[in-house]
């Protein structure tokens, strides 16, 4: 059962048998993940197909060193033209990518064991109230536009030391063809119920351009 149902050469029944179950544990491995990583449909889709792919090409290679090294900089353009996921993102797409190389050398339960049992240990990681910090839930990220012409540095200071139990800057943008700057930074409030007196005193401040707080992220795609 453990071991690699390809012989010497893959014939067109074993090809097949690893391309359902590639498939098959590649679609539950999506489902199972879709109760945890919050994303897009496209990514799921992507993730149930990932193990075939996979799978597909370390087939071919068949240690063929010169497709081995063509195959590794084509993962690599692939790689480098992607935009940056969220780390649940990326270990599912890793995941994905070991079940595959198992599946392409043959070894079909080893890889439907790495997907599903995976898949449940992220699954039941995200229930459990292990890793977790009371004051990571409190953080926000917040965004202040200001004009051109304000000199930002120290203009706020004021208002956060007020209202703000902790504040690091987290960027500086221009916006709006560099005529507005866009200043992001983490924060913690004091006292939650007085976020909209907090925002009332910054728009005097930054001409009542739009600010904004929502909730802080690992990756910070748009400061």
């Amino acid at each position: 059962m453990f071991d690699s149902i390809y012989s010497a050469t893959v014939t067109t029944s074993q090809f097949f048998l690893m391309a359902a179950a590639a498939l098959l544990s590649g679609l539950v491995y999506a489902w199972i993940l879709s109760f945890r990583v919050r994303s897009t449909r496209r990514f799921f889709t992507v993730a149930a197909i990932i193990p075939f792919v996979v799978a597909a090409v370390i087939t071919f290679v068949n240690g063929n060193i010169g497709a081995g090294v063509a195959v590794g900089g084509a993962f690599g353009l692939i790689r480098f033209r992607s935009a940056q996921g969220s780390a649940d993102e990326i270990a599912a797409i890793l995941i994905a990518m070991g079940s595959g190389i198992a599946f392409g050398m043959g070894y079909l339960a080893y890889g439907v064991i790495i997907l599903v049992c995976m898949a449940v240990i992220f699954l039941l990681l995200s229930l459990l109230p292990i890793f977790e910090h009371r004051s990571a839930g409190a953080d926000q990220l917040l965004k202040i536009t200001i004009p051109e012409s304000l000199e930002y540095n120290g203009t706020f200071d004021d208002t956060f030391a007020h209202y703000l139990r902790k504040v690091e800057t987290a960027g500086v943008k221009t916006t709006g063809m560099g005529s507005m700057f866009r200043l992001s930074y983490k924060i913690q409030m004091k006292d939650t119920r007085e976020e909209k007196a907090f925002i009332d005193e910054l728009r005097t401040k930054n001409g009542n351009l739009e600010i904004s707080i929502v909730p802080y992220t690992e990756q910070l795609k748009e400061l």
